[in-house]
């Protein structure tokens, strides 16, 4: 039918019928579908389905236009229930939005590729309770392994979870109260090389500024920079020291104020990127050269002036070294707990180089 302007009109229920006809949303294509359309049998659809040898090219031609057509795609419950795996490992990150985890993520996916597994991630925002319902709703999933960035200090709950056979390894972070493989980076030894480095130019006087101290590597970092300033026979003031929560408002809060007095810090050695990149803004204000090191690397670091001085650690290796750890746990059984570090690297660019002001 057509209108006066030229427009053809579809009454709304024959549009109604072809999306219905067109989506075929719960009745999905089978195989038998599949059979019946290429002039086949069942056994054939599911050899060239599943890659299986048996079959001519021709039939095969035939059974993939069929599959095409159809729009077939292999249902793996199936599978699963015969192989008892679900070829997926599920990801728990701190925050998806740090730049840190980007490359940790992207390691973690190719190796659970390269095994034919798909990756499931997400983020646990630093809240041990949202994190483990996060935790055990993957498993509820019968995800194969877990790849976990702790949020909380009691990992307890994953035991039922491990005894079934759920391959588990943490980064970053070891797990709590139980025994499990850890892959971390060194953050004792990278914090005290980097505050050794701001001591070897001269300063004394050095600021921490660091994360909450119940993390990990929070408490690591501050206990390297202790034993730096120790190994150096200083003695570290109460105000030269600084943990909390990471947002802009708490670190430029602490930065200012040892910046300030009559006896300020003439270097700051901050715990991440995102302590970093607020002392770099307050450093910007403050009219008179500090020196700075900031544990991770960050995007256009090396493009300020002076560029950032960092103890960079590998974050993509640490990624990778957990899921390569994650798949020989589930190809080749249960492995003894392991605790993996790897090293931090020290990159000059500048900021840590400068000498003191006084």
């Amino acid at each position: 039918m057509d209108d006066r302007t030229g427009q053809r009109i579809v009454p709304e229920t024959a549009r109604r019928g072809d999306r219905v006809a067109a989506s075929r949303y719960g009745n999905r294509p089978t195989m038998k579908d599949v059979a019946a359309r290429a002039g086949v049998g069942l056994k054939t659809v599911s050899r060239v389905v599943n890659g299986e040898p048996g079959v001519t090219p021709d039939t095969e031609r035939r059974v993939q236009e069929a599959i095409d057509a159809l729009g077939f795609r292999r249902n793996d419950s199936a599978r699963v229930l015969r192989k008892g795996r679900t070829a997926s490992i599920g990801l728990v990150l701190e925050d998806l939005a740090d730049p840190f985890y980007g490359p940790l993520s992207r390691a973690v996916e190719e190796v659970a590729r390269a095994h034919g597994a798909l990756l499931i991630n997400g983020s646990s925002a630093e809240d041990p309770e949202r994190e483990q319902e996060l935790v055990l709703a993957l498993c509820a999933r019968r995800v194969d392994g877990l790849v976990v960035i702790p949020a909380g200090d009691d990992h307890r709950y994953l035991e039922p979870e491990l005894k079934a056979g759920v391959a588990t390894v943490f980064v970053d972070r070891p797990a709590g109260r139980i025994d499990a493989d850890v892959v971390l980076s060194d953050s004792f030894g990278g914090a005290r090389d980097g505050v050794a480095h701001l001591i070897a130019h001269g300063h004394r006087r050095i600021g921490f500024i660091g994360d909450m101290p119940r993390i990990h590597t929070a408490a690591e970092r501050l206990r390297g920079y202790r034993a730096a300033m120790e190994d150096a026979g200083t003695t570290v003031a109460d105000g030269w020291m600084s943990l909390g929560v990471t947002d802009p408002e708490r670190v430029r809060r602490a930065a200012e104020e040892m910046l300030a007095g009559s006896s300020p810090v003439t270097a700051i050695f901050a715990g991440n990127n995102r302590v970093t990149v607020t002392v770099v803004r307050v450093l910007a204000e403050v009219g008179r050269p500090v020196a700075l090191v900031g544990f991770d690397d960050f995007e256009l670091a090396d493009l300020l002036r002076p560029g950032v001085t960092v103890v960079a650690q590998d974050a993509a290796a640490l990624g990778r070294t957990a899921a390569e750890r994650l798949f020989r746990q589930l190809d080749g059984g249960p492995l003894g707990p392991e605790r993996i570090e790897l090293p931090t690297r020290l990159i000059q660019r500048g900021s840590g180089e400068l000498p003191p002001a006084d």
